[in-house]
């Protein structure tokens, strides 16, 4: 089910991931990309991900919530695989057929890919589910405020970005109630092929870009009722502050980084 989509969403909690200061997850995000794309081993790979449901196991929230991260990526997963196994060669096919060639190299490719992709996934789901919208809105200033030198309009930046991750769960949620009131009026949003696929989509998307512009509407009103005119002199609630646990996690991701640094420059064993 579409309602089943997470990505977004934020679960309220006491974890000690959540107690983390946004900057130092946001941060340490960046750094766990860099990890995923500088491995070159499926140990690396696989150790980032062991590392990944340790960090949920500590945060509380349930492992379901993985694979419910990933589904909204099965397509883009599967199209990634078939890419790789029909256009990667090596030296010995493992099975031909008319043009059609498969090879180990790219059985191992596909694989590897994937592998990633998840990881990635799985990653950047992490902060959305422990950090408020608010919190990330202040990381991501206090992260680009440097810009501000520049003229740049880092909290409307900022503040744009939390406004699009805040609305996804409500628009996913929006979705599946116009989905379910169109079945119920008799549509068939799921028979024919792809031309039909699309055209009974034109039911959903159309009350959806109206509900979503209401909504826009609504809040901007409702910002400007409160006297929201930017970021300049504005104050906040909670100051963010890094603690000793920001540091340990810290520590704990860059020996994890060098582990895997180690690990491509290990020689695989034949």
């Amino acid at each position: 089910m579409i309602k089943d989509i997470t990505i977004g969403q934020y679960f309220p909690g006491s974890s000690v991931i959540h107690r983390m200061d946004p900057r130092a997850k946001m941060l340490l995000d960046i750094l766990y990309l860099a990890m995923l794309f500088t491995s070159q081993t499926f140990t690396g790979l696989l150790t980032a991900m062991l590392f990944m449901v340790m960090c949920y196991i500590l945060a509380d929230i349930k492992l379901i919530m993985i694979l419910k991260s990933i589904k909204p990526i099965m397509p883009l997963m599967a199209f990634t695989l078939v890419l790789n196994l029909l256009f990667i060669q090596g030296e010995e096919p493992l099975f031909k057929w008319w043009i059609i060639s498969i090879y180990p190299e790219g059985i191992r490719t596909s694989l590897f890919m994937v592998i990633r992709i998840i990881a990635l996934i799985v990653g950047m789901s992490l902060l959305t589910y422990t950090t408020s919208p608010i919190m990330l809105t202040d990381a991501i200033e206090r992260l680009l405020s440097p810009l501000k030198k520049l003229k740049f309009p880092v909290h409307e930046l900022a503040m744009m970005m939390t406004i699009a991750l805040r609305f996804i769960p409500t628009l996913i949620e929006e979705t599946d109630k116009i989905m379910s009131a169109q079945k119920a009026r008799g549509a068939d949003l799921e028979s024919g092929g792809l031309i039909k696929k699309a055209k009974n989509m034109i039911p959903i998307l159309v009350p959806l870009f109206v509900s979503s512009f209401k909504r826009a509407n609504e809040l901007a009103t409702a910002m400007e009722c409160r006297c929201y005119r930017g970021g300049d002199g504005r104050t906040r609630l909670r100051t963010l502050k890094t603690a000793p646990r920001d540091y340990v996690a810290a520590a704990v991701m860059l020996m994890l980084f060098a582990g895997i640094i180690i690990m491509n420059l290990t020689p695989a064993i034949p």
